[in-house]
């Protein structure tokens, strides 16, 4: 967002300018997966199959607008785009992690189960051992 526009604009609390960045239904979820290191583009594509690639493109894009996200141009044949967290987004990290304990514990409480719900992924510890 330009800053003269920012100049303007008004929150009623300040959460509001978080979610203006990080809001909506996938954004939290690429965050969660390049916290875990670079990814190309297919391969949040793969860990994230609900998501179209025209809504993964847009997120992706908005996500490095605001300066959250790096993308990483690689000079070769084929070419290879890779996506990471800038200095600015790792600072969103104790927010994600906190996202996630949260989301956890709720689904403990209306589930009992939590590994009845949750894919089977990178990002969800399917070791019961370490519940």
């Amino acid at each position: 967002m330009a800053k003269e526009a920012a100049l303007k604009k008004k929150y009623n609390i300040s959460v509001e300018a978080t979610l203006e960045v990080i809001g909506g239904k996938w954004k939290c979820v690429i965050l969660c997966h390049l916290t875990h290191g670079k990814r190309r583009t297919s391969d949040l594509k793969r860990l994230m199959p609900g998501i179209t690639q025209k809504m993964l493109t847009q997120q992706l894009r908005e996500l490095e607008d605001d300066g959250i996200v790096n993308r990483i141009v690689y000079n070769q044949v084929p070419p290879k785009v890779e996506y990471e967290l800038s200095e600015y987004g790792n600072s969103l990290r104790t927010i994600l992690d906190a996202l996630c304990n949260w989301g956890e514990h709720h689904i403990i409480r209306e589930y009992g189960d939590k590994f009845a719900v949750l894919e089977d992924n990178i990002l969800n510890n399917k070791d019961k051992n370490n519940v």
